[in-house]
């Protein structure tokens, strides 16, 4: 599923953003919508993406966020030749609000 910048800003809750880091300098960012995670995209319907983390936070600053983070995949195991790993190796991290607008809960 997909929601758009304007579909988020309509729903009138705040948002879980998770920003994932798909490349060394690509990121896009999945927003949590009624349990389910959702690509945000822009408004005219194509996937948002940003070559800086800095770009996606300055961009997401629009949108009423209860928590964001960061989530990368750690290509370091394929790197050096081991084998596929059976668990999950996902980091996810935490980032702050700071420069966002306060989060009202109803």
């Amino acid at each position: 599923m997909k929601l758009s910048f304007r579909d988020v800003l309509s729903r009138g809750e705040p948002v879980v953003a998770v920003v994932q880091s798909l490349e060394q300098a690509l990121y896009q960012v999945m927003v949590v919508a009624d349990g389910q995670e959702c690509l945000l995209t822009e408004n005219d319907g194509k996937t948002f993406r940003r070559n800086s983390l800095s770009a996606v936070r300055e961009a997401l600053q629009m949108l009423p966020l209860a928590a964001l983070s960061l989530r990368q995949q750690s290509p370091y195991d394929e790197m050096v030749g081991q084998p596929v790993r059976l668990q999950d190796n996902t980091l996810e991290v935490p980032l702050s609000l700071d420069g966002y607008p306060p989060v009202t809960r109803h």
